[in-house]
């Protein structure tokens, strides 16, 4: 018998072979993509110092650990210096990474629950249902977002609650479109009918045959809505209207802006924490983007 095989796997074996396993090619394309892989270390990096970084350098971020505007790499007391109050920037931004993005998660979850739920009930109904949702939604798109964020954060307290329902409750319209898009789509498709004609619901048919299909472009847009729910607590933060009593990297923006000129490290390394995180969410984004593309596995 001989050692080797009788003949390598022909292509059509192979194509069949990423049929069965659309994970796995997924992940194939996405680890050759080297831009998707540097933005995963990133985020990878700005976990650790969110998990590790309080622990590691257990500092008060609101205590006065040294002399007001002590530049960053003079003191070893504050390797990145002090604001001016004498606040430890190293501290703030190992602490308030956590606020930044655990708002920007958990506003980028709502913003999709929002966003998947009118956008499949109006592509998968259709008729007075789709006309309604429709007009909905482009009431929410043609209003400013910031501007109607504001608004809500002033109606209400400035906490991290208020500031992540309203980032959430402004940020979906995007997702319900894409979702609309999506199930108008397949809901037309033989397999739904179907099973249909089996005599299942409409709301078995939402859940488990149209939306497990749908999610891959929903996955994408809802990776890169997080990195906007990042920038859009970072701005509200800088504007004064988030708490004051949590550290995060936007409110140590906004309490250094006017000490710009002589303080500049205050508002520069919270500024690199929020481009790196964002950057790698991007990347990691545009990753997924071309690992879900079906084109890309046939070339």
């Amino acid at each position: 018998m001989s050692a080797f095989p009788d003949s390598a796997p022909s292509p059509d074996t192979a194509a069949a072979e990423a049929a069965r396993s659309p994970g796995r090619e997924a992940w194939r394309v996405f680890r050759r993509n080297k831009a998707a892989l540097l933005g995963l270390a990133l985020l990878g990096l700005v976990a650790l110092v969110m998990l590790l970084g309080p622990t590691l350098y257990p500092v008060d971020p609101f205590g006065l650990a040294s002399q007001p505007f002590t530049e960053p790499f003079t003191n070893a007391a504050v390797p990145l210096g002090s604001d001016y109050l004498g606040r430890d920037i190293l501290a703030g931004i190992a602490v308030g990474g956590r606020a930044t993005v655990t708002v920007g998660l958990a506003a980028a979850a709502i913003t999709v629950l929002i966003g998947v739920t009118v956008g499949a009930l109006a592509g998968y109904f259709q008729g007075w249902a789709d006309e309604l949702l429709t007009r909905l939604t482009e009431l929410f798109q043609v209003l400013p977002s910031l501007l109607f964020a504001m608004v809500l954060v002033t109606l209400f307290s400035p906490s991290l609650t208020v500031v992540t329902l309203a980032i959430g409750a402004v940020s979906w319209t995007t997702t319900a479109r894409l979702a609309r898009a999506e199930f108008m789509r397949l809901r037309r498709l033989e397999y739904v009918n179907a099973v249909r004609a089996m005599g299942a619901g409409p709301l078995r048919l939402m859940l488990r045959e149209v939306l497990p299909n749908a999610l891959p472009p929903l996955i994408v847009s809802a990776t890169l809505i997080v990195g906007t729910a990042i920038l859009f607590e970072a701005g509200l933060s800088f504007l004064g209207l988030s708490d004051p009593n949590v550290m995060s990297w936007g409110l140590m923006i906004g309490a250094n802006r006017a000490y710009i000129l002589d303080c500049w490290w205050a508002v520069t390394f919270p500024g690199l924490a929020i481009f790196v995180t964002v950057l790698g969410v991007s990347l990691v984004g545009d990753g997924l983007n071309d690992a879900f593309n079906p084109r890309l596995h046939q070339r």
